[in-house]
């Protein structure tokens, strides 16, 4: 059985009217000061935040979100390589740094505590029980690009590799493209998760279609860059002739890319950590 250590986490809240006290939760914070662990899950769609408040800045709102999370992905990865002497003392502390306390809409709760072999893991179930018990999904067995991510995410976080991520808008005069996970080493390399885990084979056939047109429409901008397509396939059997043709229709996108499953997840955290690597000794 492996060793349990101690958390300590805090729930982001959306508070839509600081008078009567509503709220909506939209993102988690885990602390393990044992394992050097810290990371945040911040939800990017806003579907049942809008139909509980009415009138959401949604382009604002899921910015915002991303900002949160990659600051504590950020905070994680030095963190991973700090003294433990210069450790914070809970995951407050952090917290309240990444978003100060004040009279926002966003809203931190009390911290609350418990014991993992896991922090990762921990940081998910958080996420999932505190979070997304709520959500209405269009189907049981979908996931979203943001849950495709998570899966990729967890590789590279063990790699510490993700504060080497920024985003990046690949543009040409008249279209551009905005990826939330780029890294530069000659040319931008920018990574993008692509759920078809969807509930229609149409709805998997178009997604494919659009990002078909999507990163054609930009192979003429002045930035070099190479797109990795993080791919989630449908759990459902009967999808899968619709994946395939996914695929496929993903294979004719122009330029420099790479189609990545879930399962090779591994071994592609480990490749662009050898990368990173090579850079910094270069440089």
């Amino acid at each position: 059985m492996k060793n349990q250590i101690s958390y300590s986490y805090a729930v982001l809240r959306y508070v839509h009217d600081v008078t009567s006290g509503e709220f909506v939760n939209v993102g988690v914070a885990l602390y393990a000061p044992q394992a050097r662990y810290l990371s945040a899950i911040c939800r990017t769609t806003y579907g049942r935040l809008n139909k509980v408040f009415p009138g959401v800045n949604a382009e604002h709102f899921k910015a915002l979100m991303r900002h949160i999370q990659n600051s504590f992905e950020a905070q994680g990865e030095r963190l991973a390589g700090e003294l433990p002497l210069a450790a914070p003392s809970g995951v407050l502390e952090i917290a309240q740094s990444v978003l100060p306390k004040d009279d926002s809409s966003l809203q931190w709760s009390p911290a609350g505590s418990g014991r993992t072999d896991d922090p990762a893991q921990a940081l998910e179930k958080l996420f999932n029980r505190m979070v997304m018990r709520y959500e209405e999904r269009q189907a049981a067995s979908t996931r979203s690009d943001d849950d495709v991510w998570r899966h990729f995410k967890r590789d590279l976080e063990e790699q510490k590799v993700l504060q080497h991520f920024q985003p990046k808008t690949i543009a040409v005069q008249d279209d551009e493209v905005e990826f939330q996970h780029s890294w530069k080493n000659g040319k931008w390399h920018c990574l993008e998760p692509v759920s078809f885990d969807l509930a229609a084979a149409d709805s998997i056939k178009d997604k494919a279609h659009r990002w078909l047109g999507q990163l054609a429409s930009v192979q003429g901008a002045t930035d070099p860059f190479k797109v990795y397509l993080l791919v989630g396939a449908p759990q459902q059997e009967s999808l899968q002739p619709a994946f395939h043709s996914a695929m496929s229709i993903l294979r004719k996108i122009p330029g420099d890319k790479e189609i990545v499953l879930e399962q090779d997840a591994l071994g592609l955290a480990a490749r662009i950590a050898g990368e990173v690597a090579e850079h910094e000794r270069s440089h």
